[in-house]
């Protein structure tokens, strides 16, 4: 029985996981994720859409006690650095058009 007990001991050793321990490092995660985003001054939906394999309820923990924290201390959060998903144009829809050209002179003479 003591072998046995010695042998189950080294099991971490041996690359075995613990669901107990994989379950609180996802949870502490997504709350850390939840926490950054709200500092990054970031929605809750925005935190969502970009960490879609993040546990929802851990995110909006850690969202929601960081929002506590800094409404507490009166801390302004800093502007995030990567757009929003999907609101950034893809340069080919950007027109390029010299300074002094107006809209009106580059239609066709059909539409105007």
């Amino acid at each position: 029985m003591l072998l046995a007990v010695l042998l189950l001991a080294g099991c971490e050793q041996l690359g075995i996981e613990d669901p107990a321990k994989a379950a609180a490092n996802k949870e502490a995660e997504g709350k850390a994720i939840g926490s950054a985003c709200r500092h990054a001054m970031r929605a809750i939906e925005d935190c969502y859409l970009l960490n879609p394999k993040a546990q929802k309820a851990a995110v909006f923990a850690g969202w929601r006690e960081m929002d506590e924290y800094m409404r507490e201390n009166k801390l302004e959060g800093v502007a995030p650095v990567v757009p929003r998903p999907g609101a950034a144009k893809p340069a080919d829809d950007v027109e390029t058009e010299p300074k002094g050209a107006s809209r009106e002179a580059s239609r066709p003479a059909a539409s105007r």
